[in-house]
This record gives structure tokens, C-alpha cells and sequence, in this order.
């Protein structure tokens, strides 16, 4: 999958020092507000849960981002998306989702994720579709059932 030559590839050892400044200077701001511990041991066990499933994203050959799901037998998880500040709002994360929710429809199965309240992202989220179902003082857990798309007539 390929937009503005931007594309994924599965996170090897070598990008963790990237995965670590872009955890940094992605999420401390929301952690904080969140009152949510995050120091460098915390930041560490979140780029290692689920490494199997974490997603460089490129433009070009320049790493700017992290993508990580999880495609499990019923429901799929989106449990990451992370872009440097300096690509931010340029429809980037957009493009990442809207691709991941296509291949869920596709597979007719729902979508689940967990944004920390007040992160801007949650309006992305619903825009797509996404519903809130459950939540805490830190964080909404929303949920996106698959949809049905028209077949254009052959």
C-alpha cells in the first residue's frame, strides 16, 4: 500500500531509538495531560507490547511514524498511530486509517481502540465511524463495526 510515497514496513531492533524519540515527542503531551506516568520505563514497555504488529512508516526512505495493529480471528485492534510533529496534518494518520478500515470491512470484522481523552485524534476516530464504548478518566475505548460497501455495477 502506497499514497505520497509514504509506506510501511514491519519495525526491526534497528528502529528502536526512533520508536523511542517518536513515542517522546509524540505522546508525552497527552500522557501528562492524562496524569499518566511517563518516564522512560513506560515508554519502553509500550513500544515493546506488540512488536510483531508495529509498522514503520515512510516517506520515501525517511522513517516519520509508527503504525501498529493487531489483526486478531474476530476483531482487529488499532493500537498505535504515531507520526513525527513535522508531518502531522497532513493527512497521514487519515490515510493509515481509512486503509486499515477498508481491509477490516473487507474481512467483515469491527475495529477497536483506546485514545487518551482530550487527544485530538478522537474527531478522526469518529469522522470514520467510530463509537465510544466504554471509558475512563484517561482514556475512551471506541469501537467501528464494519461496513458494507456497494459493488459498483460491472
Amino acid at each position: 500500500m502506497e499514497w505520497r510515497n509514504i509506506t510501511l514496513r514491519l519495525a526491526t531492533p534497528q528502529d528502536e531509538a526512533f520508536l523511542f524519540k517518536l513515542r517522546r515527542s509524540t505522546m508525552d503531551e497527552h500522557l501528562h495531560r492524562a496524569g499518566v506516568i511517563a518516564d522512560d520505563s513506560a515508554h519502553w514497555q509500550r513500544i515493546k507490547y506488540h512488536y510483531n504488529d508495529a509498522y514503520i512508516v515512510l516517506m520515501g526512505s525517511e522513517r516519520i511514524g509508527l503504525f501498529k495493529r493487531h489483526k486478531g480471528a474476530n476483531e482487529w485492534t488499532i493500537i498505535q498511530i504515531q507520526i513525527l510533529p513535522a508531518y502531522q496534518g497532513q493527512g497521514i494518520a487519515a490515510w493509515l486509517l481509512n486503509t486499515f478500515l477498508q481491509q477490516a470491512d473487507e474481512a467483515n470484522v469491527p475495529v477497536t481502540l483506546s485514545v487518551l481523552n482530550g487527544n485530538r485524534a478522537i474527531t478522526l476516530y469518529q469522522r470514520v465511524g467510530f463509537k465510544v464504548v466504554d471509558n475512563d478518566d484517561i482514556a475512551l475505548k471506541m469501537k467501528r463495526r464494519p461496513v458494507k460497501r456497494q459493488q459498483p455495477f460491472e
